[in-house]
């Protein structure tokens, strides 16, 4: 199994996140984008988006971090990462999608504003940043998981950019129960960093 990654991509993260949490061996491979390796013929094969990250495993290529998330819990996980109950399973993927709308839009654009000098609308982003760190706030203010008061995909699918909201000029200070959640998926067996994580 083959991730191709970048060190910095919160998306990329997540899955290593994942893998290291499931304590599975996977070869990293590194793409370097300050060249644009990604938009190159040969990682176009691989991903027609040219974005990352991208898990082969077999003949099976996943172009999607939040599919790769489900791929590796479902392969690897049994019921604790992904549940198969339909009800259950609906309850965390509609993280995942929260991961890559809300939270894409909000602390992610702002980080990718800021620390790699993206020219994006960063009031907007202020403002999805402040609407969904509030709504998840509210929603860890009783219990120390998103979903089935267990660590799940939609924790580990969410947790990269809000965890890197700093680096977007987002404080966390007025969200104590996200900080929290920080610190419990932080407090995980085999948790692996990532360079921004405080």
């Amino acid at each position: 199994m083959k991730l191709y990654n970048v060190e910095v991509s919160g998306n990329c993260y997540k899955v290593r996140l994942l893998l290291s949490l499931l304590n599975v061996d996977c070869e990293i491979v590194p793409i370097d984008i300050a060249n644009r390796e990604q938009k190159s013929p040969s990682y176009l094969k691989r991903n027609p988006l040219g974005e990352i990250p991208v898990l082969e495993d077999g003949e099976l290529t996943l172009r999607d971090s939040q599919a790769i998330l489900v791929y590796l819990a479902r392969k690897y996980g049994g019921d604790t990462w992904l549940p198969s109950k339909p009800s259950e399973m609906a309850l965390v993927m509609q993280w995942l999608f929260t991961a890559c709308n809300e939270i894409a839009r909000g602390p992610m654009d702002a980080r990718f504003h800021y620390k790699f000098k993206q020219n994006l609308d960063i009031e907007k982003a202020h403002e999805k940043s402040k609407s969904i760190l509030t709504m998840i706030n509210l929603r860890l203010a009783n219990r120390d998981w998103l979903e089935l008061n267990r660590a799940t995909i939609a924790d580990i699918a969410c947790f990269p950019y809000i965890a890197l909201a700093h680096e977007g000029k987002i404080s966390l200070d007025p969200y104590p129960h996200v900080q929290k959640w920080i610190t419990n998926i932080k407090e995980l067996p085999n948790f692996i960093s990532m360079p921004g994580l405080e």
